[in-house]
């Protein structure tokens, strides 16, 4: 082989590594901040991975908020119908945080079925709901009313 072939097929090999180790380290990084959104009822029904970062949303379950006393601990349970998942917050909520709104919360589903969130999203105003909680809800109400005999 010609030495200047040569060369430019070691540099063009060079390249194909460097590029393809490049995209496996972006992808393993995105692969990181991704947070799939699950409805309560896909977290009962077992979807849901336990010890992954994921979101969790619905409407806040009415007399379901129990703080604890001196601390910014607090449990409440999450609904988008048919069922509720247990989500645990440790900090300040939003304001518009309440029972009977809409909330996203974001962590992790632990491996006893509730969910510790590491953040807590509520809605901005009294007309809006997240996208995905009211698809989640719409999807969950169709699914009981077809159960239905």
């Amino acid at each position: 082989m010609h030495p200047l072939r040569r060369q430019r097929l070691i540099a063009v090999i060079f390249i194909v590594i460097v590029a393809t180790v490049a995209v496996a380290l972006v992808t393993y990084a995105l692969r990181q901040n991704i947070n799939l959104f699950f409805a309560p009822s896909q977290v009962v029904a077992g979807d849901a991975p336990a010890g992954t970062r994921i979101r969790v949303g619905g409407m806040v379950v009415e007399d379901s908020i129990v703080r604890a006393p001196g601390g910014l601990q607090t449990t409440f349970r999450v609904t988008d119908g048919p069922s509720e998942v247990i989500v645990t917050y440790t900090g300040i909520l939003p304001d518009l945080f309440g029972e009977n709104e809409a909330a996203v919360a974001t962590g992790q589903l632990e491996p006893d079925g509730t969910f510790t969130a590491t953040e807590v999203l509520a809605k901005h105003d009294e007309n809006y709901m997240p996208p995905e909680v009211t698809d989640a809800m719409n999807k969950a109400m169709e699914k009981a009313h077809e159960a239905r005999p």
